[in-house]
């Protein structure tokens, strides 16, 4: 927020923010200065500027700004300031801020339907290769998508998660959050990682409108998986290094009605005795195609 804002708005006594009241010493602080204040160049841009106790200054880093996103402003515009909302069993003092840029909008710019595509199955059942072979079949077909890898966003997302129980559970429900932001973006979500629980697998499917939850098994069996050991984690878990580990301590619940088989079952790559890897991409896109998600609703 530029610093002339400041001077003309607390000028009129208007609020800089609802966060600041008369008791705020931020407050104080502007009132004190701004009267102390005077107008001069920045020798480096030539713009107008205000001395600050001799030291010139355009922008105040510490002033929050003004914005229509502000959560206490968007209440007293809407007419709700105070509404308690509850999310997730707990009461929350916010409201949604509806956008009149809607998702069919959004559709409507980049030619195809979001949704997210759900990817589950054994560590080494071939999850991650798959997403990225159907990303690329999309892209060649100039359909955007993203991929929300289980590994990956451990590294920034996630990275402040561990594998105990209760961590795997919320690694599982951020991600089918950001998912759901995808989808409503009109991307082609692709999330692949083992959530190896129904219950969560339930809980992502239930945060998008019907149809738009799309659950892949890689129907791997454990001893292919272990046999490939891509990563080296099946004989770490062997030797009690890992504990947890879906598949030898921590059991697998594999879907009961998803909308797509995939059967991998050879124990070496990712090919199946009659399906390559960009043949098993074709199949969800296939789904994809028949189902309407890659055109315009």
């Amino acid at each position: 927020m530029d610093v002339a804002a400041v001077a003309r708005c607390m000028g009129r006594s208007c609020d800089v923010s609802p966060a600041f009241g008369d008791s705020d010493p931020f407050r104080r602080f502007l009132r004190l200065s701004l009267s102390e204040r005077s107008t001069n160049s920045d020798p480096t841009t030539g713009r107008k500027c205000l001395k600050f106790r001799r030291k010139s200054h355009r922008r105040l880093s510490f002033i929050r700004p003004i914005m229509a996103t502000d959560e206490s402003i968007s209440s007293r515009s809407s007419g709700c300031a105070g509404e308690t909302q509850l999310i997730n069993g707990k009461q929350k003092n916010i409201v949604w801020h509806d956008c009149p840029v809607t998702k069919s909008d959004r559709q409507d710019l980049i030619k195809q339907k979001g949704c997210v595509i759900w990817i589950t199955g054994l560590s080494g059942s071939g999850k991650s290769s798959l997403a990225c072979a159907l990303s690329r079949a999309l892209h060649n077909l100039g359909k955007l998508s993203y991929i929300l890898d289980g590994d990956n966003v451990r590294y920034g997302l996630n990275s402040d998660l561990s594998f105990g129980a209760e961590d795997r559970a919320e690694n599982v429900r951020r991600v089918g959050q950001v998912a759901k932001l995808f989808a409503d973006a009109g991307i082609i979500c692709i999330a692949s990682l083992i959530s190896p629980y129904r219950r969560e697998r339930a809980a992502c499917r239930a945060l998008l409108p019907e149809g738009d939850f799309i659950e892949v098994f890689m129907d791997v069996p454990l001893h292919v998986c272990e046999a490939r050991d891509p990563k080296g984690l099946y004989k770490r878990a062997r030797a009690g290094k890992i504990k947890g580990f879906t598949g030898v301590d921590d059991p697998y619940e594999p879907p009961l009605d998803c909308e797509i088989v995939i059967q991998n079952n050879r124990d070496k790559g990712v090919s199946s005795s009659s399906s390559s890897l960009t043949e098993m991409a074709e199949i969800v896109v296939s789904y994809l195609d028949k189902n309407g998600y890659l055109k315009t609703p």
